[in-house]
């Protein structure tokens, strides 16, 4: 969420920048400023008549004291009268103050610098490529093929059971997916992250403190009856464990890391996009999120980054990292990069990963603070990453690792799934 006094001070310059996501702000921050000053002008008077209400308090015990009961007696009519006008100008300040905050809820972050203009996906910017695409015949499999072929998932078992876009993993599937799990936690573990296995769902409280409420409330499973949300991604609850908290600067660099299943409702998907692993509506990913000095989020990008295409480079897959233009821009996300895999039997790029900087806007909604040298308090900056999504990691590796012989696995992951092939 923005915060109020950037858009009192900027006013144009968020408006302007926000055009880079193809968004007219004008409105929303017109409307905002409007009801900010009808705040601070009901917020003025309320503390005028609380200041008269303490001036007057004062002076009736003296009054009373001096034997002047008459004057004392208006003056005791007159705080009854004062306590009334308090109570409906508190309302009016708390109406105004939650009108406020739902009008900051509908703007997105301002992007960073970086961020490209664009419209759609065809706009963001390939910032390097690595690795040799791998130049399969025309009888390659793809992944859904391969496994069927190899009784890996069995995707109409879980229609059956659940429905669509919710497979079952089974034998050498079920273990490459549990051996992916545990290397990626591992490689985490290593870079310095500490490992937390957080819930599964979380409140409305949760949702709105890391934004995905209310601008994806539709893509979020809602249990109703509990008021609790299914996760999309462990960057929920891993963040919010954060929320309401004050820092000291001795507290940086804060990096964690989590393994969760994760729940999209994915509405409208359609087509062969949707196709075996490529889009489902339960999927396992591990997540990698910091808390940062504002002076060091940047620097800790970078870092998230390479962590990342370690990863990628450490499973043999051909990668690229495109840096996202505004408007294919999450809401949240000041500046974005997301790595692609090269799907070798489908013949596209599969996205596996994002890398955001929310820079303050998360932190101003998880109201989470530090204090500087001088103990004054500022919001941090916020970063998460996907390292990695499994489902389309696992569709790359089966159908660019295919051969006569079976489908060869990368070394680096032998020991965490027991198999170099599978055939």
């Amino acid at each position: 969420m923005i915060e109020i006094n950037r858009i009192r001070e900027n006013k144009d310059e968020i408006i302007e920048k926000l055009k880079k996501r193809n968004f007219d702000a004008e409105p929303i921050v017109s409307e905002i400023l409007s009801l900010d000053q009808e705040w601070r002008s009901a917020k003025q008077k309320k503390d005028d008549v609380c200041q008269e209400m303490n001036s007057i308090a004062k002076e009736i015990g003296q009054l009373f004291k001096a034997g002047n009961t008459e004057e004392g007696n208006a003056k005791k009519a007159r705080a009854t009268e004062l306590k009334e006008v308090d109570k409906d100008l508190k309302d009016e300040v708390d109406n105004l103050a939650d009108k406020i905050q739902q009008s900051l809820y509908e703007l997105p972050n301002v992007p960073n610098e970086e961020v490209p203009a664009g419209g759609t996906e065809e706009d963001n910017v390939v910032v390097s490529t690595h690795g040799e695409l791998p130049d399969m015949d025309a009888e390659a499999l793809p992944h859904w093929e391969i496994t069927k072929k190899y009784d890996l998932i069995d995707f109409e078992l879980g229609v059956k059971v659940t429905g669509a876009g919710f497979p079952i993993y089974k034998n050498k599937g079920a273990r490459l997916l549990r051996g992916l799990i545990n290397f990626f936690l591992d490689e985490a573990n290593k870079a310095g992250y500490t490992e937390f296995v957080p819930p599964l769902m979380v409140n409305e409280a949760s949702g709105y403190g890391t934004g995905q409420l209310p601008d994806k409330e539709g893509q979020m499973y809602h249990v109703t009856e509990d008021d609790l949300y299914l996760i999309p991604t462990a960057e929920v609850p891993l963040t919010n464990m954060f929320r309401d908290v004050i820092l000291n600067e001795s507290d940086f660099p804060i990096c964690v890391t989590g393994y969760t299943p994760c729940f999209r409702r994915e509405a409208g998907s359609y087509g062969s996009d949707v196709r075996g692993l490529n889009r489902l509506h339960q999927f396992d990913k591990v997540e990698i999120v910091r808390v940062e000095h504002p002076d060091k989020s940047y620097e800790a990008l970078d870092g998230m980054v390479k962590h990342v295409a370690s990863l990628l480079e450490k499973l043999e897959l051909p990668y690229r990292i495109l840096r996202l233009c505004g408007g294919d821009l999450g809401f949240t996300s000041a500046i974005t990069y997301d790595f692609e895999v090269y799907s070798a039997a489908q013949k596209k790029w599969l996205e596996v990963s994002s890398v955001s900087n929310f820079e303050t806007f998360q932190a101003n909604r998880l109201k989470l603070r530090y204090k500087d040298a001088n103990k004054k308090k500022a919001l941090v900056h916020t970063l998460n990453g996907s390292a990695l999504a499994l489902p389309r990691i696992m569709a790359a590796l089966l159908e660019n690792n295919q051969s006569e012989n079976g489908v060869i696995m990368p070394a680096a992951i032998h020991n965490y799934i027991g198999f170099e092939k599978i055939a």
